[in-house]
């Protein structure tokens, strides 16, 4: 395993992104025991995608438009209404030092269709991974399988650490309504803009 690879795998991962949104918003919201379900749900959400690289499904995905389209259109919609939820629910970022933490299951499920309905991270891996991986090597699978689970490992340790970060700062935050009010704009916003980009992506 190279340096490159870490390095990159760092860089990648900790671009702010559809995951990391989200994760943040479970730690303001609801705690750090939220944010450690979004940055689990998160990691589990790219496991289809890096089964389908390693399984040779993503070679369909690439080539087979209507599947391409139908998925990404899944996520569009997704997180639309991630935004409408997050803009119209006032619970969708706590407003209350009291209010209850959230179901684990509910924000683990949520993350997990978030960048499960996200054909960009097929795309990515496909992409990816055989840069670091030579094609005359006859451990080229198992390589790319380790290679792989490292990067799921640095998407929950960065995401973790993203959500603990908003979770340290959640009481603050709750003692600001006025700030409290624009930051749900501005997740609202971001899975607005991030809804959009990802409806702009070609196979």
């Amino acid at each position: 395993m190279s340096i490159a690879f870490l390095l990159t795998t760092l860089i990648v991962v900790a671009t702010p992104g559809t995951g990391v949104v989200y994760t943040l918003s479970a730690g303001l919201s609801h705690g750090r025991r939220a944010s450690a379900a979004a940055a689990f749900g998160c990691t589990l959400g790219t496991v289809p995608h890096a089964a389908a690289t390693l399984l040779g499904l993503a070679a369909t995905l690439h080539t087979n438009a209507v599947a391409f389209q139908a998925l990404k259109y899944l996520g569009v919609a997704y997180l639309l209404f991630m935004a409408w939820s997050t803009l119209k629910d006032r619970q969708a970022i706590g407003v209350t030092a009291g209010s209850g933490p959230r179901s684990t299951g509910r924000v683990i499920s949520s993350a997990v269709l978030i960048n499960l309905l996200n054909p960009k991270l097929t795309m990515f891996f496909v992409a990816f991974l055989p840069q670091f991986v030579s094609a005359d090597d006859p451990r080229a699978l198992p390589r790319m399988t380790v290679l792989s689970g490292v990067f799921m490992l640095a998407t929950f340790v960065v995401f973790a650490g993203y959500g603990a970060f908003a979770a340290a700062v959640r009481d603050q935050v709750i003692a600001r309504p006025k700030v409290l009010a624009w930051i749900r704009r501005l997740f609202a916003g971001a899975f607005v803009g991030l809804g959009i980009k990802l409806a702009l992506v070609n196979p």
